[in-house]
């Protein structure tokens, strides 16, 4: 038998070991997800989580070096999910993929509330990995924005301020509104769009390079 004829079984087996390794971690992220969502990060031990997911607690440390491993993946699975429902837009036209970006932002929002107030208020205290993993996402969701307003997503200093602010707008009214849910979710939708609308033709004012769109960014 020769060499790659002796190699060839264990391909599949080594495949089949990566797919299983990754289903895993997948699984524990989903668990811990969970499990930070009902804690606080400082309560929650390694025991804890591993007696809470029914683990052994050296599985946890094969995947994520430690606790606060294992919470900055869960943050980054957060963080995808995120940036991907909202910007899942590229084949609509312009204004209906603001409106639909931002629907998704809200949707993400409301169905992983303690992943998305880690993510947008700086997880554990001020904890610089987790702003990193916050900026991220605002650059992302900056380029969505700005590509759907103007073609592309380099834009002047001016008008990536302005957007800047209207999206720390977002922050808090999407905060607010998860934590008092007095208003329907089309209804904060609205709302943010229009309010993007202004920045908009507030941007054009000081920056013609910018025009803004010919009809305002509404429902």
């Amino acid at each position: 038998m020769n060499n790659s004829q002796q190699r060839g079984p264990g391909t599949p087996r080594t495949a089949r070991a990566t797919e299983r390794s990754q289903a895993r971690r997948a699984e524990l992220i989903a668990i811990g997800r969970g499990l930070f969502a009902d804690t606080s990060y400082d309560a929650l031990s390694m025991d804890d989580i591993a007696r809470q997911a029914g683990v052994a607690k050296g599985l946890i440390y094969y995947y994520f070096k430690n606790k606060r491993g294992y919470y900055l993946a869960i943050i980054e699975d957060a963080v995808a999910g995120l940036v991907q429902r909202a910007s899942s837009t590229h084949d609509l036209p312009p204004m209906e993929r603001v409106q639909h970006t931002i629907d998704g932002y809200l949707r993400y929002a409301e169905h992983h509330q303690a992943a998305y107030r880690a993510i947008v208020t700086g997880g554990v205290g001020f904890d610089a990995q987790v702003l990193a993993i916050r900026d991220a996402v605002r650059e992302q969701l900056l380029g969505t924005i700005a590509h759907a307003a103007w073609g592309r997503a380099e834009i002047p200093a001016l008008a990536r301020t302005a957007l800047v602010g209207w999206l720390s707008s977002v922050e808090g009214v999407t905060l607010e509104w998860i934590a008092r849910r007095e208003l329907d979710r089309s209804t904060v939708c609205s709302l943010l769009v229009r309010g993007l609308g202004g920045t908009l033709r507030l941007i054009e004012e000081y920056e013609p390079a910018c025009p803004a769109p010919t009809r305002p960014p509404i429902p």
